[in-house]
């Protein structure tokens, strides 16, 4: 294994990597140390220190870490509906350094370019102002604490801008990715659009924008732009711009199988929520056939399945009314293959235990054929 190359759950050995984990605080979650060794949690991605870049990979394939790495990195396009040019392909292979992160972020940036070259988004925002003429609403709270002549008038009223709150975040968006990336032409033609939109700074953990159907074409690099900033991890310290990409396995995987499944079964639905009284229940994926739950973690039989999730199907296949139910893993060392049976009579669910090979060597699209085969004989 290359000294640039971890695996989650796997000891770090290299001391460089290991003494700059514990010295920033903001890693921390991301990472466990036991007895003095530090491995990475279910988090992949990049961790770039000064200049060095360290992937941290989920173990797929013994083959290679590049065979692991070209995993990770189509489960990620595929999931995150990345379109890409053969030639980027070409790219990502010949120049692995900081790809993933330029690649999302190139992605963002030209979709916004594509929708600001339709009009920049205008919305009415509220202002007072102090104007020779009246506009709008006349302020009498106002115009007796500020004008004492008659030749101002202070007055409320709404006008089509474009310094509103979706730009702001755009604005703030494209200049909190500036710094990590190597190609920032499109980056600055984008700011260079927004230069009458004011700066303001937002958590991407909490913001939430309303959309409409005057703002709607936007609502597509909103989401990626959130994506993105959730996952980068600000490393700076004595000018020195280091920082994390990482992505929780737990979702990508779900996402990845989630897609999979719309592709290849057309009554899928995801993440359909059911309210039955006080109980609310949301599972992964649905067909007309099954519930699925996705779960990234290494299980080998049913010894090892806890009951939390016997009950969790059993609730869930009960009050949609669906017999069969699956737990979906990802295969580890063998093949999990189990069915059982929870209840019985007029209330019993059958649970499916069934993982995933995603160890696949070969191109994008042959990789994403051969998956939705062998996703599509789970369902046999």
């Amino acid at each position: 294994m290359s000294k640039n190359f971890l695996y989650e759950y796997e000891t770090i050995n290299d001391i460089e990597i290991v003494e700059y984990i514990k010295n920033k605080v903001a890693l921390h979650p991301f990472f466990k140390e036991e007895w003095g060794r530090v491995k990475p949690l279910q988090y992949c991605g990049i961790l770039n220190i000064e200049g060095r870049d360290v992937f941290i990979l989920p173990k797929i394939t013994s083959a290679s870490d590049t065979a692991n790495l070209n995993i990770f990195t189509y489960m990620l396009l595929y999931a995150y509906d990345i379109k890409l040019h053969q030639e980027d392909f070409a790219k990502a292979k010949n120049q692995k350094s900081r790809f993933l992160l330029e690649v999302l972020v190139q992605h963002f940036v030209k979709g916004l370019l594509r929708e600001f070259t339709k009009g920049v988004y205008k919305s009415y925002i509220t202002k007072e102002e102090n104007l020779r003429t009246l506009r709008g609403k006349y302020l009498i709270t106002q115009n007796i604490r500020h004008n004492f002549s008659k030749n101002r008038i202070y007055c409320e009223f709404d006008e089509l801008s474009v310094d509103n709150e979706l730009n702001q975040f755009f604005l703030f968006a494209l200049k909190s990715l500036l710094p990590f990336v190597q190609s920032k032409k499109l980056l600055k033609e984008s700011i260079l659009v927004l230069d009458e939109v004011s700066e303001r700074q937002f958590d991407p953990f909490s913001v939430t924008l309303h959309f409409d159907r005057l703002n709607s074409r936007f609502y597509k690099s909103y989401a990626l732009a959130i994506m993105l900033l959730q996952r980068l991890i600000p490393l700076f310290e004595n000018g020195k711009k280091s920082f994390a990409f990482l992505f929780d396995m737990n979702e990508l995987f779900e996402n990845f199988i989630g897609k999979i499944y719309k592709d290849i079964d057309t009554t899928t639905k995801l993440q359909k929520q059911g309210n039955y009284g006080s109980l609310v229940l949301k599972p992964d994926i649905i067909t007309d056939r099954m519930i699925i739950d996705t779960k990234y973690k290494k299980v080998s039989s049913r010894e090892e399945l806890r009951v939390a999730d016997k009950y969790q199907m059993f609730v869930y296949g009960t009050n949609f009314q669906q017999i069969e139910t699956m737990l979906l893993y990802p295969k580890h060392k063998e093949n999990v293959c189990e069915d059982l049976e929870l209840g019985k009579n007029d209330t019993m669910i059958v649970l499916k235990m069934r993982s995933i090979d995603l160890d696949f060597e070969g191109e994008y699209e042959e990789f994403l054929d051969e998956i939705k085969r062998r996703v599509g004989k789970l369902n046999e």
